[in-house]
């Protein structure tokens, strides 16, 4: 068991907008490592959240007819949903609207205003709505425009309130200096450390009411809220405990990593680390930026429309193989470019060429030569050494890699272990021993093809935990070994038990033909199988494999306004509730179809409707003038896929 508490965070998001590939990744990379650290025997905690105060949050709750409380709720769902979908491990989820945050951030105020620590001035200076943040001339973009966004900023004059951050300058800079782990990678350190070489200015931590109401009052000045990101910075605390519970403090602080993007560095490396100095708390362990993804040249952002959405992307290819993406094509840090066409080379290479194919040439061998049963080994050869060597060295480097906050070298070395385990089969030729009947040494290398697997599959768990547990299961584990998975069973080699049985599985990783290459492939198709005259055109098996079938509870129904032929049904997918549209309102009431289960197309892109977003289709056969819903013909759990 490794020692010690890891506490991992992400910046809490915004709740102005819909989550975004940025929004994705973090919160994946930090779901990756809270199960890296956990197979690793730590007593690990995992916070998210959302970020609900603030101009940008209270202009959104206006332009959408709301109140902000109602933008927060009706926002955070989409976050919520989407860590559900990808599989993400939390252990808190926090918004800032909740009064376990409200009265500490307040006490927080009270205390640092009745020290001295937090001041009133008049303050003069430029503005940036979007950033919300005060910004000195020299710092703006010929003279008008935000640095951090390049909108235009708005001058302003107001009374304020003032945090005294310029009397930690020098503190500060002999602490980053002295602590070459707390900014991370160095030459983000070195990034904080040139900020810190101007004179640093006092932060304005208060808005008024008169232009934002939208925030943390002040427990001194009630015609004031607290600036947004005072108030954000202080969730890594309060979310576990500080000033409420002394001893799940005392646990979790100040073990913690707070992953953020680039673009929040300053704000996390030195307003951050100040605050805390002032109120007498510990610093955090590590804060690390991780570097923007891409696309082709330019950052993604809305304003350019190049934006990825993550729920498109894993509802397209998979959940698993868009975590893996994101871990195995980053390296932490860096930036990378995000495409379709990288995406889809990774995907076959590493996954259907490498592992698929090692995962489905042991479990058709052992099905076919072995009965489907995971034979005991003979004595092992020179062949069995090397694999052996190889995937146990795999082990030692993903532990290394994670320590080092390096997760796609750590990959990079467990899919070098699926290589070997490929090379391994070539080398041996299983299917030469069973035409030989040298079953003893076929039995040998069965084994060690799918301890090799056992091993590989618990390494990339924390990446793809639903198809390695798919794997796992193929390969004839069950019960708690499919999802309990602990170091010290991957370092050592035999833990496999002989009579494990196999499970053919299907395809773990089916190969995905590129757009481009599936276009130029469709005319020679059609050529080959024409279809009948007035059959819609034929599908490949991997435009088929695209279409996602799942089953649905329908919740609640009701009739369209305006529309004879139109239902508009709230159902649940697995957990998830979403509404659809369907043209059946001529052949079911309403009140008939409340808690019958259906059949949808689960991966449709979203359309409007008359005025209703759908996101789905419902399965129904016509014949004539009678039409009839497809429904699974035994009772499925909500959300079970069809195939």
């Amino acid at each position: 068991m490794t020692e010690g508490t890891f506490y991992v965070t992400t910046p809490i998001y915004y709740v102005n907008d819909k989550p975004h590939i940025g929004h994705a990744y973090t919160t994946v990379l930090a779901d990756v490592l809270a199960r890296y650290h956990r197979l690793m025997g730590r007593d690990t905690f995992f916070l998210t959240g959302t970020d609900e105060h603030g101009q940008k949050v209270q202009k959104a709750a206006q332009r959408n007819g709301l109140a902000p409380i109602e933008q927060c709720d009706a926002t955070v769902v989409r976050f919520k949903e989407l860590w559900k979908k990808l599989r993400i491990t939390h252990d808190d989820f926090i918004r800032t609207t909740e009064k376990r945050h409200t009265e500490v951030v307040r006490e927080i105020l009270q205390d640092l205003y009745d020290r001295g620590e937090i001041y009133q001035a008049e303050y003069r200076g430029r503005y940036c709505v979007h950033d919300e943040r005060f910004f000195t001339d020299k710092d703006l973009v010929d003279g008008r425009l935000c640095p951090e966004c390049r909108r235009e900023t708005e001058e302003l004059v107001e009374t304020s309130y003032f945090f005294a951050m310029s009397r930690y300058q020098t503190w500060l800079i002999a602490y980053i200096e002295a602590h070459p782990e707390f900014i991370q990678p160095d030459f983000r350190r070195n990034e904080t450390l040139g900020f810190l070489r101007r004179p640093l200015g006092d932060l304005c931590i208060s808005r008024p009411k008169s232009r934002l109401a939208w925030g943390i009052e002040l427990p001194f000045d009630k015609d004031y809220v607290c600036y947004v990101w005072f108030d954000a910075l202080v969730n890594y605390i309060s979310a576990v405990g500080y000033r409420r519970d002394p001893a799940a403090f005392a646990r979790r602080w100040p073990a913690a990593c707070h992953l953020i993007g680039k673009d929040i560095l300053t704000t996390h490396t030195v307003y951050w680390p100040i605050m805390l100095k002032a109120m007498g708390v510990e610093q955090p362990r590590t804060v690390f930026a991780h570097g923007w993804w891409l696309a082709g040249a330019d950052k993604m952002s809305k304003s350019l429309g190049n934006v990825v959405n993550p729920m498109d992307m894993a509802d397209r290819y998979g959940v698993d193989a868009f975590r893996y993406f994101l871990m195995a094509e980053m390296a932490l840090g860096q930036d990378a470019a995000f495409t379709e066409e990288l995406f889809i080379t990774r995907y076959n290479n590493d996954l259907a060429n490498d592992l698929g194919n090692l995962v489905s040439r042991v479990v058709k061998l052992t099905a076919a030569q072995a009965g489907g049963v995971v034979p005991a080994p003979g004595a092992p050869a020179e062949a069995e050494a090397e694999l052996k060597e190889n995937v146990l060295g795999a082990v030692a480097a993903m532990q290394a890699s994670i320590a080092g906050m390096q997760i796609d070298r750590g990959i990079e070395r467990a899919i070098e272990a699926v290589k070997a385990g490929n090379r391994y089969l070539d080398k041996t030729a299983p299917w030469k021993l069973a035409k030989e009947g040298n079953r003893e040494r076929l039995a040998t290398v069965l084994y060690h093809g799918a301890e090799a697997l056992r091993i590989i599959s618990g390494l990339l768990a924390p990446v793809m935990p639903e198809r390695m547990a798919a794997l796992r299961r193929a390969i004839g584990l069950a019960g708690e070994a499919v999802e309990r998975i602990e170091i010290e069973e991957l370092a050592r080699w035999g833990g496999l038990p002989p009579g494990a049985e196999v499970a053919e599985s299907g395809a773990l990783f089916p190969r995905i033909t590129p757009p481009e290459r599936a276009a130029a492939q469709a005319p020679a198709a059609a050529k080959q199988a024409a279809p009948a005259p007035g059959a819609k055109p034929l599908l490949s098996p991997e435009r088929l494999a695209q279409v996602e079938l799942r089953t649905a509870r329908v919740l609640a129904a009701e009739r369209v306004a305006g529309a004879e032929k139109l239902l508009a049904l709230r159902i649940d997918v697995g957990g998830a509730e979403r509404r659809i549209v369907a043209g059946i309102a001529r052949h079911y009431a309403p009140e008939d179809l409340a808690g019958r289960d259906i059949v949808i197309v689960a991966n449709l892109a979203p359309a409007k409707i008359r005025g209703i977003e759908s996101h789905g289709m419902l399965l129904a056969a016509a014949d004539g003038k009678t039409l009839g819903l497809i429904v699974p013909d035994r009772p499925a759990a909500s959300g079970s896929a069809v195939s």
